[in-house]
Parts: C-alpha cells; sequence; structure tokens
C-alpha cells in the first residue's frame, strides 16, 4: 500500500508543459506589439495568467459543466461516453473533463484508448491535488490547440479575431471555446458551416443556463464568423526583436504607448515616402518620458525594404554626431564659469595646426555672442570655445554622460570631437537631454538637490523600476542652472519655416532642440526638449551613404516637430532662482561689465562670479568736438573728452562691422597727434603661426595664385608686402596681394607706414 501511495504521488511529472514559447511583446495597456514564433514553429503564448470570463464559462459549458464538483473526472459523463461508444461499435467520445483534457495534452502524441483513459484519469486526480481548479483552467487555455499552429487561447483571440481575450464577445469567445474539440477539422476559413453549428449549439447552452439574456443571444446569433487569420502586429518591430534577444520565449509588457506608437508610425512612414525621394531611406524615432525616462515610443527603421537595410536598428546604431554635442559643450562651460551665455566669442576664419573649421553658411560674424553661436550652430566658435575649455578637459567631462561610442582618447578626436568627429546612438542622445531637463525640473522638487544617478538609462519595460539614487546636495554632473541656461537659450533656435508661427498658438509646448549634421551629409539629426518629453530622431542612410541635402534642418526637424504636434502640450521648466545669481553683464560683449561698460542686470549661473570681465571696452580721448582722437602732446587736458569705445580686435572688426552696421571703428588721431598707440595689424589669409598652403589649379591647366589679405585698423594706412625679405607690392584701403610664390618654404611680412610689422611663415606644395 505504502509504494503505491509514493508511486501515486511522484507518478505525475513536476512539470506538465516544457514546450518552446513565442516572445510576446505588449504595449503598456497590454496590447499586442509583436511576437516571434516559438523555436518549434508553433505559435504558443507563454502560460496565461487569467482567463475571461466570457471564455471561461464557454469552455466549462461546452467541456465541463461540473468542473468545479469533479476531483478530476466524471463518472457520469464517461459512463454516457462508454454507451455511446458501444452503440457507435467504435470510439466516439471519451467523457472527459478539462482536467483529463490537460493531461491528455501533456502526453501528446498518445493513442486515444480505454489503457491511455485510466491512465489520464490516474494523472488528472493527481492534478487535482497538486493545483487549483483556476490553474488548470490556465493551463488548459494556454495549450489547447486552435487550428494550424496556433496554441492557446491568447495567441487564438490574436489570430483569428485580432483582440486581447477579454475583449471578444460572447460569440467570438464560444467560437474559441469550440475550436480545440476539433482543430484539424474545423477553423475559421475551412468547414463554416460545421463550426457555426457548434458555436450556435454553445450559445445556446449558454442561454438556456442564464448566463447570457435572450438579446445576447439573438444577437451573438447574427455575428459572423472570421474568414481568415489575422496577421500579427508589427507595430514596433525592431524593439519586439532587441527584447526577443534577452527574453525569448517571454511574455514582456513594454512602457511604449501603443496609440502614440501608431501615429508616429503613421508620420514616419509619410516621412520616409518624402526622403525617399531624394536617396534617404532610412530614419529613427525614440521618445522618452522626461519624469520616469520610460520609453513611449520606439522606432528603429523606416518602413523601407530589404535592400536598404530595413532589419538595422538604427536607435542603438553608432552614427557620427555632427553639431548635436555642442550644447553638453556650451553647459560644461556655463558650469565651470568659464564661459557667460551671452559673451562675445570671435568668428573669424581659423586655422589650429592645420585643421580649419567652417561655418556652414562660409561666412564670418567676426565676433558673435555664445548663445547665439549655439543657436545657430556656427562651427568657427564652437572649436574656439572647445580650445579655450581645454580638449582633454572636455574629453573627460564627456564620460560622465556615458556616451557609448565616444570611447577614444582626446588626442584620436581633436578638436573635430565637437563638429561631428565623434560617434553616438539615438539612444544616448535622448538619455542625456531628458536628463539635463530632469536635473532642472527636479532640482524644486528636491528642495534645490539632485539626484546621484540623475544620467540613468531608460528603460522600455514596464515593471522596470529605475533607481535615480541617493539625493545630494552638489550637482553629480550638470548643475540645475548651468543646465536650465542650456536648455533655454536652445528654445531660440528657428524652427523649420513649416512651424515658424508656433509662438502664436497658446496650446504650442515651448521646445528646447538641437540638430546636427555630419560630414558629408550622412546623419540628420534632430532631438527636441520639454519638461515632460524627450523626441529624438535620426535620418539617412543606415549604409551610410551621404544625401545632397540631407541636413537636421531639413531633413530631421520637419518629422521631430510633427511628432511634438500628436504629443500633449508640455509647461516649460522653472526657473531654478536659488542655483543662480544675478550680475552686471556688459551690454555689448557679455562679460562680466566694468566700470565703464553699459550693462544690464542678468541672471546666470553661480559660477558666473569666475567669468571674464570685458576686454572689448576702452577709454579714449577726443577733441571738443568728439571727432578725433587727441593726445597730451597735442592737446590740453582741459580740452579733452574722455569717451567709452567698444573696440574689438582688428580680424573680428573687419568681418563684425559687416554684419553691424551701428559699429563704429576708432576714430582717426587728429593730424597734428601722433598715433602712440600701436596700430595692430591682423591677417585675413593665412591665418596661423604656420600654414601649409597647396596650390591649385585652374580649367587651362597654369598654377592659380594665391591671394594674401590682412586687415588694418587705419583706413589711411600703407602696407608694404615682402615675400622672403623681397618688397612686392604695396597696398591702401584693401590690403591684398596676389602672387604665385614657387614650391618650399617662404618668409611672409607686412610692414605699415608707421613701421608696425607681421611675419608669417607658410610652406607651398603642389
Amino acid at each position: 500500500m505504502a509504494i503505491l501511495v509514493v508511486w501515486y504521488y511522484f507518478c505525475l511529472p513536476s512539470v506538465l508543459f516544457n514546450q518552446p514559447t513565442a516572445t510576446v511583446i505588449t504595449a503598456k495597456n497590454g496590447e499586442l506589439l509583436g511576437a516571434m514564433i516559438a523555436k518549434d514553429g508553433q505559435w504558443r503564448f507563454p502560460k496565461s495568467t487569467k482567463i475571461p470570463y466570457k471564455f471561461k464559462q464557454a469552455i466549462l459549458q461546452f467541456e465541463d459543466a461540473h468542473f468545479y464538483q469533479h476531483f478530476g473526472f466524471n463518472p457520469v459523463s464517461m459512463a454516457k461516453a462508454v454507451i455511446k461508444n458501444i452503440k457507435a461499435k467504435k470510439v466516439v467520445g471519451g467523457g472527459s473533463t478539462i482536467t483529463q483534457q490537460v493531461i491528455r495534452l501533456s502526453r501528446k502524441g498518445k493513442k486515444r484508448s480505454y489503457t491511455e483513459k485510466i491512465k489520464e484519469l490516474i494523472l488528472a486526480t493527481r492534478l487535482e491535488f497538486r493545483a487549483s481548479k483556476e490553474e488548470i483552467l490556465n493551463m488548459y487555455a494556454s495549450n489547447a490547440p486552435f487550428g494550424g499552429n496556433v496554441v492557446g487561447l491568447e495567441m487564438a483571440s490574436w489570430r483569428y479575431f485580432g483582440l486581447l481575450p477579454h475583449k471578444l464577445s460572447w460569440a467570438e469567445s464560444a467560437t474559441l471555446a469550440v475550436l480545440p474539440n476539433a482543430p484539424s477539422l474545423i477553423y475559421p476559413g475551412k468547414n463554416q458551416q460545421k463550426l457555426i453549428k457548434k458555436r450556435n449549439r454553445l450559445l445556446k447552452k449558454l442561454y438556456q443556463s442564464a448566463i447570457i439574456d435572450r438579446i445576447t443571444y439573438e444577437l451573438a446569433l447574427e455575428e459572423l464568423l472570421p474568414q481568415k487569420p489575422y496577421p500579427l502586429p508589427k507595430i514596433a518591430n525592431h524593439l519586439v526583436q532587441k527584447i526577443a534577444k534577452k527574453h525569448q520565449g517571454e511574455k514582456v509588457q513594454t512602457s511604449i504607448d501603443i496609440y502614440l506608437q501608431e501615429k508616429i508610425n503613421f508620420l514616419v512612414k509619410r516621412h520616409y515616402q518624402q526622403q525617399q525621394q531624394n536617396g534617404v531611406f532610412n530614419m529613427a524615432v525614440l521618445v522618452l518620458d522626461v519624469k520616469t525616462r520610460k520609453v513611449l515610443a520606439y522606432v528603429g527603421n523606416s518602413p523601407t525594404d530589404k535592400k536598404h537595410q530595413k532589419n538595422v536598428n538604427n536607435i542603438h546604431s553608432p552614427r557620427s554626431s555632427g553639431s548635436i554635442l555642442k550644447p553638453f559643450l556650451f553647459a560644461e562651460m556655463l558650469q565651470s564659469g568659464n564661459l557667460l551665455p551671452q559673451e562675445l566669442l570671435p568668428d573669424i576664419p581659423t586655422n589650429i595646426a592645420g585643421y580649419t573649421p567652417k561655418n556652414y553658411n562660409k561666412s564670418f560674424d567676426g565676433a558673435v555672442a555664445a548663445n547665439n553661436a549655439l543657436t545657430r550652430s556656427l562651427n568657427v566658435p564652437a572649436v574656439k570655445m572647445l580650445q579655450r575649455y581645454g580638449l582633454e578637459k572636455f574629453r573627460t567631462h564627456l564620460k560622465k554622460y556615458h556616451f557609448k561610442y565616444i570611447n577614444k582618447s582626446a588626442n584620436y578626436y581633436g578638436l573635430t570631437l565637437i563638429l561631428g568627429g565623434a560617434e553616438v546612438s539615438l539612444w544616448n542622445l535622448c538619455k542625456n537631454y531628458a536628463a539635463m531637463s530632469a536635473t532642472v525640473s527636479n532640482y524644486e522638487i528636491l528642495k534645490h538637490q539632485y539626484y546621484k544617478k540623475e544620467f540613468v538609462t531608460p528603460s522600455f519595460l514596464e515593471n522596470e523600476k529605475i533607481s535615480f539614487g541617493k539625493i545630494i546636495k552638489e550637482a553629480p554632473v550638470l548643475d540645475a542652472g548651468s543646465a536650465y541656461l542650456t536648455l533655454e537659450t536652445l528654445t531660440n533656435v528657428n524652427r523649420p519655416e513649416i512651424d515658424q508661427a508656433w509662438k502664436y498658438y497658446d496650446s504650442s509646448s515651448k521646445i528646447a532642440w538641437k540638430t546636427g549634421t555630419s560630414f558629408g551629409n550622412r546623419d540628420a539629426w534632430a532631438i527636441g526638449v520639454t519638461k515632460q518629453f524627450v523626441v529624438g530622431v535620426w535620418v539617412g542612410n543606415s549604409d551610410g551613404e551621404g544625401r545632397a541635402g540631407l541636413t537636421g534642418l531639413g531633413a530631421a526637424a520637419p518629422l521631430l516637430f510633427s511628432i511634438f504636434d500628436v504629443l500633449p502640450a508640455s509647461k516649460w521648466l522653472l526657473t531654478p532662482f536659488e542655483d543662480m545669481i544675478e550680475v552686471a553683464i556688459c551690454d555689448k560683449s557679455g562679460m562680466l561689465a566694468l566700470p565703464i561698460c553699459p550693462t544690464t542686470l542678468k541672471r546666470v549661473q553661480k559660477s558666473a562670479e569666475k567669468g571674464n570681465t570685458c576686454k572689448y571696452h576702452k577709454q579714449i580721448n577726443v577733441d571738443r568736438n568728439k571727432q578725433v582722437r587727441v593726445n597730451s602732446e597735442c592737446e590740453l587736458v582741459s580740452n579733452m573728452n574722455t569717451k567709452t569705445w567698444f573696440v574689438l580686435p582688428p580680424l573680428m572688426e573687419h568681418f563684425y562691422k559687416n554684419k553691424h552696421a551701428n559699429y563704429k571703428p576708432l576714430p582717426p588721431f587728429r593730424s597734428d597727434c601722433s598715433a602712440i598707440e600701436s596700430k595692430k595689424m591682423a591677417f585675413v589669409y593665412p591665418n596661423s603661426s604656420y600654414t601649409k598652403i597647396t596650390l591649385t589649379k585652374g580649367y587651362n591647366g597654369g598654377v592659380n595664385p594665391l591671394i594674401f589679405k590682412i586687415v588694418h585698423p587705419d583706413v589711411n594706412a600703407t602696407v608694404f608686402w615682402y615675400l622672403d625679405k623681397v618688397f612686392k607690392s604695396s597696398t591702401q584701403q584693401f590690403h591684398e596681394l596676389k602672387i604665385r610664390p614657387s614650391v618650399g618654404k617662404h618668409l611672409l611680412t607686412v610692414v605699415d607706414n608707421d613701421g608696425n610689422e607681421l611675419r608669417k611663415w607658410i610652406e607651398i606644395n603642389e
């Protein structure tokens, strides 16, 4: 007897079903985003956790009305089945309970016989000891065959009705309840009359059992059967593929907002149809919730074809950064006190150890405010900023932001680091722009403190809790004042022409945004930030092919703002007053004001106290008429007037005055006064201490001449030009020298009529 008890206890396998399951990815609300078939080629979803009420009632009435009363088998049903089989002289029914059917499903491949029936009965009773009735029902619903390679209620619900099981009607639930009874014979699209008769008999039984009322019953009878299986949704295909790598065979609930995802899918498709006309076939979009750092929408690629790398997930692919890192340099310089938001920066022809950055528009402003340089994405000021801040220092600070693909030394990148010399991913960019916005928002929430892990990695898993770390007093990466001023500056970037009127609409959100275009027009970026959302867009070709006209402003920004149009309007960030100070700023230079500067009180980052004082204002002496400069050699002190003058260095002045009509150069000295101040000249070309120049050839095959150019603050000055100490020419007003030097090293010298001298070594190559 003891042996039988032990045998009975261990007769049921510990695991009844160990077949591989499909990878199922759902949105935040449980809607299906996509799935990947199980390894054995079956569409078998992971085990259901709860059976919907309608299907539960339908399956009980059809298969086992006394399920909750028996202990694994029903003697009455079995007796009736035996009588039927004897009369038919073959097995036509078995009177099996749902518990017995669970056992039969777990013992797949076994022939139906009385011997097998006895085994099923014993194992069914053992299962009743082990599992609750609800667990047994879940086993059945998860493993019952529904025709073809469809296994389980949830998969059948999607396959035949395109719905979650709990959204099925009574007629749809009844249809699925009768399918496992003969899945190879009856399924949607085949033997419709047999299927509808079985469904209607079940509906009648539900009505007779008072589970549904007459109106529900009659309406259910009128419902049509599905004619063919529905294709599974592919709403976020690249996200499904990414999750499947780590969660194969699992059901994963993501943080995706399915309604937003579908809207963005439509916008991406429309934008793709426009861009492919220019030979641009790929793009990516990522939308994050700033507060929770959860992914709300995820589009890894455009709806392109295999020829154009449709399977590449461009959200995580490394791409040239273009100008998209400039805000981080701006913010770091603010935080260090090395820069003030409106501080004038040089925007002049620049050559640094052979590297010659150019602005996108191929022109120069001479001098431009730092915030204006950022909103216009000027390259020369950005390189000047990086050189001033320190390449090695900036590269070190970038480590705090955890850009995955910026993993080489500062020397490897050089000054091109700020103009696209490094590679970044859309994922990392959105992460860091979101953290910048959250730093400002949380500063007030945390009572002027910070989260230690504000720059944490986002998550697309709904049940994954993101830890922002401990609350600390000091900013771990970026302080609130610097982050706010950076984002506030980015709200002034000119929007695309299609969105120019946004300020006139009350519903429009204030957005901090930045574009980027990589060298060779291979990558177009656009990142937008509000208090609530971050939207990131990349447009290009996955194979790296560049296309004329592929720019951040032209190709990525329109999609960015069309996405913001479908997002809820978001309030702008509160000013973090406690992390800012009010200081006197020079109106024209944007630096800390000297007593002689015209000033305005500005609220800036706390570190601004360490900033630079104005170096462009000086006091000069003029005559009584205030027309010319004088000094003590030619005028009595009592007859002099002192004026404050805004003066830029010659090269900066040369370009600045062309774009600022109100700029006034220093007045000349009166003719009877000697100019005791040095008149500074400056080279426009070449503009570095040592320049290598390659000669070019014209259409006729001859060598084109070089045109050397300087600027001089005195419009009446005469400049004398020498090459290798040999006089070549003299110039007035416009100081340019056209010459064809021979190949090799040369010394270029210019001297003005006051004896001021400039020298420049050049090396001419063929």
